[in-house]
């Protein structure tokens, strides 16, 4: 019981924090490329990390660190750039919505290269899931929420990546303390986030408006609540429960993405709500069997 009261608070103070994350990012937009927004992310979440969790490091073997790579670059490095590039052009409430994927790509990734069990039952989730999010992006162009069809493809593909990054938890980390797992992957990130930024005009040709110290504001409340506390609860999580179960938070990030998209003007058509709607009956199936 104490465990299943664990898993809910940690899947409950996820969805509150990840929801609100799309929100910031779009307000750090304001003031910096999503280039420099994704970098920042990653090197504050990093430096935050290092004086918490840096003698936790000893405890993570070679063959762990090979997984914690694969785990940072896809499940990190790669969607932090490709989900600030889309929510740059269009509504982040459409954003998190498409993020409910990731549960559907947990459960295909996880039973065809992890080997996790498959329910046959969570296959009508899947197709139900897939038809919503096909609908959600054919219909968003309509409503000028979504200039082109790219965006929402982005979101589609950092939802595979953070699927491969639980499935790879699961499987190979098991035993890694979650502040291990951590800031062992920002460890791998920073020097790439590094050179991203130096290859930006973030130092150089950049002005320090205070367009620009507001951006670097919600990027570091991002950084801080949204990555690095948040990502060391979701690897405890991952631990404690199934990658299905785990990923199953992103169909409770819509709710508060859509309450803060409201009270920042964004508006969904019916069309889209109608999509989100059959996306969460898909993740909740898919869950339900799990």
């Amino acid at each position: 019981m104490k465990n299943i009261s664990i898993k809910w608070f940690y899947l409950i103070a996820l969805s509150i924090v990840w929801g609100s994350s799309f929100i910031l990012m779009k307000y750090a937009l304001l003031g910096l490329s999503p280039i420099q927004v994704g970098s920042l992310r990653m090197i504050i979440t990093a430096l935050v990390l290092l004086p918490f969790g840096f003698s936790s490091l000893k405890t993570v073997t070679a063959k762990n660190w090979i997984h914690i790579a694969l785990s940072a670059l896809l499940g990190t490095l790669i969607p932090v750039f490709l989900f600030a590039t889309a929510i740059k052009n269009m509504d982040s409430s459409l954003a998190a919505i498409l993020n409910s994927f990731v549960p559907f790509n947990a459960l295909i990734f996880g039973t065809l290269v992890f080997g996790f069990a498959f329910d046959k039952k969570q296959l009508f989730g899947v197709l139900i899931g897939l038809l919503g999010t096909v609908l959600l992006i054919l219909n968003g162009d309509s409503v000028g929420n979504i200039t082109e069809y790219k965006y929402p493809i982005m979101i589609l593909i950092a939802s595979i990546g953070y699927a491969f990054n639980v499935n790879i938890v699961k499987r190979y980390l098991q035993e890694v303390k979650p502040i291990a797992i951590t800031t062992a992957s920002f460890v791998v990130t920073l020097i790439p986030a590094l050179i991203i930024l130096i290859s930006t005009p973030f130092f150089t040709k950049l002005t320090f408006t205070p367009l620009v110290n507001q951006s670097i504001l919600y990027i570091t409340i991002l950084a801080v609540i949204g990555t690095a506390i948040a990502k060391v609860f979701f690897n405890k999580l991952v631990q404690i429960s199934s990658p299905v179960f785990s990923t199953s938070v992103t169909y409770l990030i819509p709710i508060v993405a859509v309450f803060w998209g409201f009270l920042d003007g964004e508006r969904l058509s019916l069309m889209q709500m109608l999509s989100g709607v059959i996306i969460l009956i898909g993740v909740f199936l898919v869950k339900k069997s799990n």
